[in-house]
């Protein structure tokens, strides 16, 4: 489907567009909006979350790691059809109309359409949520860093906002519904897909770190019961015989200065599927206190739900400094001569490991940890080392083909996402007019309410942001 330009259109002095259709009109946002501040008596209504992700959803529905207060008392009140801004991060999409009545954080800004417009307040939410609109969030929210940009009431309330006529914002919300939620069906499949090849990996582990490659050798009982029989000359040992856990810094003696730049690891440089993002760099000064020390070549697992039950953890064998820093929830292993670190990681890496560790974890909901004894204590079979070799590099060699398909469904759905982000910005600022498109109705476009963020998480698990401040 080819979609034309309107006809005719009036100049704009924005940076962030210089025209739009004739008819459609530039309000200041404060005649369109007026602030909301009504307050929870009980602080027992859903406590809710803003982010760029997801815009509006209930906090239960994403796995964050924030601050959780005693009480909700006085927190601020929303009801369907309100704007609710994060005012740290607008800037940064950060922002939504709810579907929901419940509380946000009183940092949070609550803001209601003017009866006039109320009717189409999707479109806004498409508009304020398009890439066109983030220059105009990212100016009016002012700060010392990245992190920090605030916006305000005020530079909310006198931010330029395009309004169609009403007529237009309903059939702009039912093209861009129908096509997004064609886009959420293709997604919804993708994810689909690499679900079921993330599951095929795993059989692979499970098997091999437990039965070995050979499917003619001699078997004998292991004496454990999730281990069942193991190739007979095999043994098994608890990890702690085997390993060492959390190794001291002290290790390093005086052989390093405050001033040398080292890696830092915090949990979101660190995917699922063992792989290490070495991007943040300080120097020892700032990271040698309250942060956990490792090695190359150390295996570092996290402790916390839901990163442990996803499988976040690595082999550190690319560490590009030979020792570095990262977030507190990480349990460190060292490998010994008797077991490979690869092999280690894979190990750790087994359905069993991460379902029984699942299911002792001790803690709050949301917080909740595996304990280091029971890594250590944990049973597992082990052949020895050059047999050790010859599975990791089985391994690797089945994995190939299975990660290949994983990265070429991601990238599909990388550019859906980005043809859908430019689609939406086209639309509501008129560069393409879609009046007179004709949409079937069909129920894909269902799916942008049924699907919610808990089915989005999966990538990065629990992205704990622990990096130290000055980042």
């Amino acid at each position: 489907m080819k979609l034309k330009q309107y006809t005719q259109y009036k100049e704009l002095d924005f940076p962030w567009i210089n025209e739009i259709p004739k008819g459609w009109e530039i309000f200041r946002a404060k005649y369109l909006f007026k602030q909301i501040d009504i307050r929870s008596s009980n602080g027992e209504e859903e406590l809710l979350s803003v982010s760029e992700r997801y815009g509006v959803t209930p906090r239960k529905n994403v796995n964050v790691t924030m601050f959780k207060a005693e009480s909700y008392r006085g927190y601020k009140l929303c009801w369907p059809g309100d704007l609710v801004i994060n005012s740290l991060w607008a800037w940064m999409q950060g922002l939504g109309f709810s579907k929901y009545h419940g509380i946000v954080s009183t940092a949070y800004g609550v803001y209601r359409l003017k009866d006039f417009y109320k009717i189409h307040y999707k479109y806004f939410d498409y508009l304020f949520r398009s890439s066109t609109y983030l220059w105009e969030l990212r100016v009016r929210s002012k700060g010392i860093w990245r992190s920090r940009y605030q916006l305000t009431d005020d530079a909310f309330m006198t931010m330029p906002v395009i309004v169609p006529p009403k007529y237009e914002q309903k059939q702009i919300v039912k093209f861009l519904d129908f096509k997004c939620g064609k886009i959420a069906k293709f997604i919804r499949n993708k994810r689909s897909l690499i679900k079921l090849l993330k599951e095929q990996k795993q059989a692979i582990i499970n098997q091999v770190v437990t039965k070995g490659i050979n499917s003619h050798a001699k078997m004998k009982p292991s004496g454990v019961e999730w281990i069942g029989n193991i190739p007979e000359h095999w043994q098994y040992f608890k990890l702690k015989r085997l390993v060492q856990f959390n190794p001291s810094k002290s290790e390093l003696g005086n052989e390093v200065k405050m001033s040398d730049r080292v890696v830092f690891l915090p949990m979101e440089a660190v995917s699922i599927d063992g792989k290490i993002k070495c991007i943040y760099k300080y120097e020892l000064s700032e990271i040698w206190n309250g942060f956990t020390y490792f090695k190359r070549g150390d295996v570092v697992i996290a402790k916390i739900t839901p990163c442990f039950e996803n499988g976040k953890g690595a082999y550190l064998e690319k560490l590009e400094t030979s020792f570095g820093f990262g977030t507190t929830e990480f349990i460190v292993i060292r490998p010994t001569k008797k077991i490979r670190g690869d092999f280690l990681y894979y190990v750790t890496m087994n359905s069993k490991f991460r379902k029984d560790g699942e299911e002792i974890m001790t803690g709050a909901a949301g917080q909740k940890r595996v304990s280091t004894d029971f890594v250590k204590n944990y049973i597992i079979a082990l052949p020895l080392t050059d047999e050790q070799d010859q599975i990791v590099k089985y391994i690797k060699k089945k994995l190939e083909g299975v990660d290949y398909l994983i990265e070429k469904t991601k990238h599909q759905i990388e550019l859906i996402q980005e043809y859908s982000t430019r689609l939406i910005s086209d639309v509501v600022t008129g560069k393409v007019d879609v009046r007179d498109v004709k949409i079937q109705d069909a129920a894909d476009k269902k799916l942008l309410d049924e699907i919610d963020a808990s089915e989005e998480i999966g990538e990065n698990g629990n992205d704990i942001k622990e990096v130290p401040d000055g980042n």
